[in-house]
C-alpha cells in the first residue's frame, strides 16, 4: 500500500504527517485521509507527540496548497524501511580522488 509524507506548514510550525490515502481534485485544498501516527515508544519524541496530540482524533485533514510545501509517495513506509548504519570498524581509508593532478 502506497504512503504519503506531506510537509506543511499550520500556526506557524513546520509538520510531517504520513497518510495511506491523498486527494487533490478540490481546487482550493489537499484532502488527507487514513492518517499513520508515529508509535508511542520507550524514547519520547517532543515532535511526534505533538502530531499525535494534534492529529490523533482527525478523520480528515484538509489543507490549503498554500500550507503544503511537499508531499512525497512511496511504496513502503520510508521510515520502517530504514537500515541502521554499519558501526565503523576503525580502518582509515585513503583517495586520492581529490588531489589535485600535476602534469
Amino acid at each position: 500500500m502506497n504512503i504519503f509524507r506531506i510537509h506543511f506548514t499550520w500556526k506557524e510550525k513546520e509538520y510531517v504527517l504520513k497518510a495511506h490515502s491523498l486527494d487533490m481534485t478540490h481546487p482550493y485544498f489537499v484532502s488527507i485521509k487514513d492518517l499513520v501516527l508515529p508509535e508511542k515508544g520507550v524514547l519520547i519524541n517532543p515532535a511526534d507527540d505533538e502530531i499525535r496530540k494534534n492529529f490523533q482524533d482527525v478523520r480528515q485533514l484538509m489543507l490549503p496548497f498554500q500550507a503544503v510545501s511537499l508531499i512525497e509517495e512511496y511504496r513502503q513506509d520510508p521510515d520502517l524501511t530504514k537500515k541502521p548504519l554499519a558501526p565503523p570498524k576503525g580502518e582509515v581509508v585513503v583517495t586520492d580522488k581529490f588531489a589535485k593532478k600535476t602534469e
